[in-house]
Order: C-alpha cells, then sequence, then structure tokens
C-alpha cells in the first residue's frame, strides 16, 4: 500500500533545495529508501509530501523506493526488524542492505536536506 503522504508536492521548488537534489540523484542507481509513514499521523503530513517531491526531482526510480504504512499504533511491515519507534522513520540502504543512514521524525532541515548530508558524509568517508 503506497502513502497518500508521499505524493510529491506540487509546489515544492526543487531549486531552492539543489544541492540535496543533485546528491540524492548522484546516488541514485546505488541507494534505497525505506519509508515508514502514516496517512493519519500530521508529522508525516508535514514532512513527506516535499521529500517524495525531492525523489521525483532527483529521478530516483519507484524501485528504489519503499513505503510502509502504519497503523496509529505504528504497527506494521518491518517496524521490530528495524526498529522503529517514531514516524515519520526513512532509513538509507545500500544494495548489500547496509543501513547508510536513517531520518527519525523531526529533525531541523527538512528530509531530503538532512538525508543530503548524511548521504554525502557517509560515503565521502567510506572513500577516503
Amino acid at each position: 500500500m503506497s502513502l497518500e503522504t508521499m505524493r510529491p508536492n506540487p509546489t515544492w521548488d526543487a531549486a531552492s533545495y539543489e544541492d540535496a537534489v543533485d546528491t540524492l540523484a548522484a546516488h541514485s542507481d546505488e541507494l534505497v529508501y525505506k519509508i515508514w509513514a502514516g496517512d493519519w499521523c500530521k508529522d508525516c503530513r508535514a514532512l513527506l509530501p516535499d521529500f517524495g517531491a525531492a525523489l521525483e526531482a532527483a529521478e530516483i526510480p519507484d524501485e528504489r523506493i519503499e513505503e510502509f504504512s502504519l497503523d496509529q499504533d505504528k504497527r506494521g511491515p518491518g517496524v521490530e526488524e528495524y526498529d522503529i519507534e517514531y514516524i515519520p522513520t526513512i532509513v538509507v540502504e545500500n544494495d548489500e542492505g547496509a543501513e547508510i543512514t536513517r531520518f527519525v521524525e523531526e529533525e531541523d532541515v527538512p528530509p531530503a536536506v538532512w538525508l543530503a548530508d548524511e548521504i554525502e558524509a557517509a560515503l565521502e568517508s567510506d572513500a577516503a
């Protein structure tokens, strides 16, 4: 079941987030985005439409985006396996299934910006 909250925000301005979009796009064929959320959740409704728009702007293939819809008790697929406590939670993994980073509920910047910075830092330190 796909999440309504992941439907891209049509008014999101990719040009205002060019660095984040470029970082996500640069790794579009090597990372998987796993998103746990609920359409009933106010934080999800506030944050995920812009994140959906960022993934769309970065041309992330649909097969690299996995959405997990949780009920109001935050139960659903992968919750225990990934230790999901707060939503939205976005886990970014490489093709081997190793976690690169995760965004949990509320950071001080939008999910796309936060994840792009974390991805860049993690992958640069791996390359060094």
